[in-house]
């Protein structure tokens, strides 16, 4: 035996590298995207170094040469990485973006892995610097409207590998930015498939330019309360159909949408000019909404201010506010304390409208239309887990590339969930944090021979990855002891 006194062990997360390791050997994925892309024959190493990081600790660029030791650069292909050459991979990777995406496309048609319903949606991500012409003020989705940001659209087949992404000028808004990211997707996309996508896109002018190229669409009717009212009265009038809908929750999101036991709706169809009226009402979607507009009134009411705006006011009466409700001046002198009406209250409360170019029954609409929670999902783990932004590159190559970096890096997580053997909980931070647990262990004791030791092999890292961590341990190691 040897002591630790006596030998050297570096220890670092196998996780990020058997994922990269695996898709490359299932798919030639890097190898195909990236071929004649760089100055040098490292430069594909450099991309897995990149990727392996967006998997596993996320750190600036700046940080990636000191997490990595040299004896671990071989997984990589490397001898050696610099803070320099890592930068100038970011940035030839964003100037060589629509070739890439490009051959991307190429790869999803031929394994056949683009999805016949694609959900699209459209994201911001915050940027330290404002050099690039692509930095803009605009609505803020970070909730930092005090910073320059881009604009990110993506769209997720179904079957959750995304099929493209774009990258436009912070200002954007969703409407115009629907069309950069349809012209993208719609590269691979087969005739006839349905297209689904929230009410910040929807405007007659996508829709119809959707049908005029041989696909269907799925969207959300805008709430506007003058439009609303005349699908209302028609519901009221009518006798709707009754469907249920059982949601999976983990970590308290909808996850999968199943048919069954669970939240009830009632629900009318419409066919008019060529388009289908999907109109539902849950009453628990009425109760919920009613209980945060009154928390929200109750709010402000203890703020005392915003709803002097919003109160319907008397020609000839003063309004005041107060803890008891609104102090009414009128000109005899005489006060009185009335109830205070929501002003948040609009009465489309607990209703929803879907709109579509396809025939289809309601339950399967509004579950089409709930499984659009794959792209928002994907979003929220490309910030969260992927940990893009805020984005810290100046110049806009470096930030396409790093924002395609972390979409690949999600990608190639999605690609490895989808060949495992058994269901995957896929959450990303519980499966990054899997990923950063799975270590390999290099040990090179002194006057003896180096050995490697695979370690906190967990039942999910079990299947997703099955026999092919064996390739990282010694495997003769007992023969040789």
């Amino acid at each position: 035996m040897f002591s630790s006194t006596n030998m050297k062990n570096i220890t670092t997360p196998l996780g990020g590298i058997a994922s990269i390791d695996k898709v490359e050997k299932e798919y030639g994925l890097i190898t195909e995207l990236f071929s004649n892309i760089g100055e040098s024959k490292d430069f594909i190493g450099r991309v897995k170094v990149h990727l392996n990081n967006r998997l596993t600790h996320s750190v600036s660029v700046l940080q990636i040469p000191n997490m990595i030791d040299p004896d671990v650069l071989p997984y990589f292909g490397l001898e050696k990485i610099s803070n320099r050459s890592l930068n100038r991979t970011v940035a030839a990777i964003g100037r060589s973006f629509p070739a890439i995406q490009a051959r991307y496309q190429n790869f999803l048609e031929r394994n056949g892995l683009v999805g016949k319903i694609q959900s699209m949606d459209w994201t911001s991500a915050m940027l330290e610097g404002s050099v690039t012409e692509l930095a803009a003020y605009g609505y803020s989705k970070d909730k930092r409207p005090d910073k320059k940001q881009i604009a990110i659209g993506i769209s997720i087949g179904s079957n959750t590998i995304p099929a493209a992404i774009t990258i436009q000028k912070g200002n954007m808004n969703d409407k115009k930015h629907f069309v950069q990211t349809y012209n993208v997707v719609k590269r691979v996309m087969q005739k006839g498939s349905l297209l689904v996508f929230d009410c910040g896109a929807n405007t007659r002018e996508n829709k119809e330019k959707i049908v005029k190229d041989g696909y269907e669409y799925l969207t959300l009717r805008p709430k506007h309360i003058s439009t609303y009212k005349r699908y209302l009265n028609l519901f009221n009038s009518s006798t709707p159909v009754r469907i249920t809908v059982k949601t999976k929750v983990v970590e308290g999101e909808e996850h999968d949408i199943e048919v069954g036991s669970g939240r009830e709706y009632l629900c009318i169809k419409i066919k008019e000019d060529g388009e289908f009226q999907y109109v539902y009402f849950s009453r628990d979607l009425f109760d919920d909404q009613i209980r945060k507009k009154e928390k929200k009134f109750k709010r402000q009411i203890e703020k005392g201010n915003d709803l002097v705006k919003k109160a319907k006011k008397h020609k000839a009466i003063e309004t005041t506010p107060s803890d008891a409700g609104w102090v009414e001046l009128y000109p005899e002198v005489q006060a009185t304390l009335k109830t205070i009406e929501n002003p948040y209250i609009n009465g489309l409360e607990g209703f929803f409208i879907l709109e579509s170019s396809a025939d289809m029954d309601p339950e399967q609409a509004l579950r089409v239309y709930k499984d659009r929670g794959k792209a928002e999902k994907f979003i929220r783990d490309l910030k969260e887990g992927i940990e893009l932004g805020p984005i810290r590159h100046w110049t806009t190559d470096a930030i396409i590339g790093i924002v395609f970096l972390s979409f690949l890096a999600k990608s190639i997580e999605s690609l490895t969930l989808l060949s495992a053997k058994i269901p995957i909980d896929k959450n990303v931070k519980l499966l990054k944090k899997s990923l950063i647990n799975l270590t390999v262990t290099i040990v090179k004791p002194p006057n003896a021979f180096k050995f490697t030791l695979v370690s906190n092999i967990s039942p999910q890292m079990r299947a997703i990855f099955g026999d092919f961590l064996e390739k990282y341990g010694t495997k003769d190691l007992h023969m040789r002891w």
